[in-house]
């Protein structure tokens, strides 16, 4: 079975979906380190994808959390980091599934991350009526349905301030910019 896995939501999706680079294991795991701060970084388990397509371990884990580097198919960096909760509601997106119930994940993008539709979770490219938008650095918040309420929810949102991406979807998240 092929395993993808990607950044805000969309570059999540592309990151996953798409082989690293020939890149050394070494600048890999670097790039997926800068996604979140040194703490979780550091003992966070590398995955990149291969360019079969599958997932490789490029380094395990001892804290609980995971890392992607950067995707060369995306147009601007895009690593990111989860804890265990985020990574089963990729999952769950990746596979047209519902996401797990009572589980809220958290991810790192502080490099930013590939922009991606605000309100379509499957588009893969800027086309008209998806709502194509720019995010810089941010943190994610999965799986928090409830939580979200008073949040924009808006197909065209500031992105300087939080708001939920792929609302009415199972799969909408709450974005928050950091710097």
């Amino acid at each position: 079975m092929k395993r993808v896995v990607t950044t805000t939501a969309g570059a999540l999706a592309i990151a996953l979906a798409m082989p690293a680079a020939a890149q050394d294991d070494a600048a890999l795991i670097r790039s997926a380190e800068g996604a979140a701060p040194a703490a979780v970084g550091s003992g966070a388990a590398i995955y990149a994808v291969g360019a079969d397509g599958q997932m490789r371990t490029l380094r395990e884990g001892t804290n609980g959390w995971w890392c992607m580097p950067d995707s060369p198919a995306t147009p601007g960096p895009d690593p990111m980091c989860g804890d265990a909760n985020a990574m089963e509601w990729a999952m769950a997106w990746i596979g047209h599934t519902d996401p797990p119930a009572g589980k809220v994940g958290f991810i790192y993008m502080l490099e930013g991350g590939t922009d991606a539709s605000n309100t379509d979770p499957y588009a893969t490219g800027p086309a008209e009526g998806n709502n194509w938008i720019t995010t810089g650095p941010h943190v994610m918040l999965m799986n928090a349905v409830p939580m979200m309420s008073g949040y924009p929810t808006d197909a065209r949102p500031d992105t300087t301030k939080p708001f939920v991406m792929w609302a009415g979807t199972p799969y909408q998240h709450l974005m928050i910019p950091v710097k």
